[in-house]
């Protein structure tokens, strides 16, 4: 494996000026992120903080451009605009103006291992003292009920106080995961927040997804983080969910299946976050095809 050093570079000007940072916070846009919650996260970090690039990925070198075609704009007789992909490091201060570093865009298609060797060198060279994650899962939970949501870390102490949903199960791997698990082997401290979002609402940008990932970083690092900034958007995303559930009988009629199953399943195990069944195809059916058309159709 090449150095790799080589698959990124280091405004060092800003690096001299840094000193440790105790945490990195990585919301890349990988295999699944339901919701949109690492997405709109990151969005809001990097406009409500102001975001110094620390660190850039030479994304040549890690994405597969026929994979994920970037977009561009025609406009009239020529190519105007080209959505110029990117992974980076930024290094951000919170509203006590408490450092930390943000790891966001893309993730890598190709050289896993390299990229995670690459984020260890930043980690150890930054000082680095805990690496969390944020993305969204999507559950057979109602949108109508609090979000739950699921930790997974590099040793059993960090996550302690919450409760485990899932037994030994087998997944498709991402790069972000990846790097959990790399970490971990090589002594260093990580940890992860899955949030469970209604899964007729994967595909949809869901802010509350967002902010309640937010939410457990701040608690988990005392990070202020400003996440009562989506209330917003989520109460705008709410209405307007409340809006397309009221105008069709059969969606409403499976949210409340789910409510139900959602209630009962808390009365069970008398604790304020569940994981429920994900519905089988049957019973989700043609209603939440129907219900994401519908979205979509708002959206376009």
């Amino acid at each position: 494996m090449r150095d790799p050093e080589q698959l990124y570079t280091v405004d060092e000007d800003l690096a001299s000026e840094t000193g440790d940072v105790a945490v990195l916070l990585h919301l890349v846009e990988g295999f699944v992120d339901a919701g949109g919650a690492g997405e709109v996260a990151a969005q809001h970090l990097t406009e409500r903080f102001d975001a110094q690039r620390l660190v850039t990925f030479d994304v040549d070198e890690l994405l597969d451009y026929r994979s994920r075609r970037p977009a561009m704009t025609f406009d009239s007789t020529t190519w105007a605009d080209y959505d110029e992909p990117r992974l980076v490091v930024d290094l951000l201060h919170d509203r006590h103006g408490t450092p930390f570093l943000l790891l966001h865009g893309m993730e890598p298609d190709i050289r896993w291992e390299a990229w995670i060797a690459a984020v260890h060198q930043i980690v150890e060279r930054f000082g680095v003292k805990l690496v969390v994650g944020v993305h969204g899962i999507p559950m057979g939970v109602p949108h109508t009920r609090p979000l739950g949501f699921t930790a997974h870390a590099t040793r059993a102490e960090l996550v302690a106080d919450h409760p485990s949903w899932f037994g030994s199960v087998r997944v498709p791997a991402s790069a972000s995961a990846l790097l959990e698990h790399r970490l971990g082997r090589w002594g260093h401290d990580a940890i992860g927040f899955a949030v469970h979002v209604p899964h007729y609402l994967a595909q949809s940008s869901y802010p509350q997804a967002a902010m309640s990932g937010l939410g457990q970083v701040e608690k988990l690092t005392g990070l202020d983080l400003a996440s009562g900034g989506l209330e917003p958007a989520a109460r705008e995303a709410a209405a307007q969910i409340d809006r397309q559930v009221a105008g069709s009988q059969e969606v409403a009629e499976v949210v409340a299946a789910l409510e139900r199953q959602y209630d009962d399943a808390v009365r069970a195990i008398d604790g304020p976050s569940v994981m429920t069944d994900i519905p089988t195809a049957d019973e989700i059916g043609a209603e939440f095809e129907r219900f994401l058309a519908q979205q979509d159709g708002d959206e376009s």
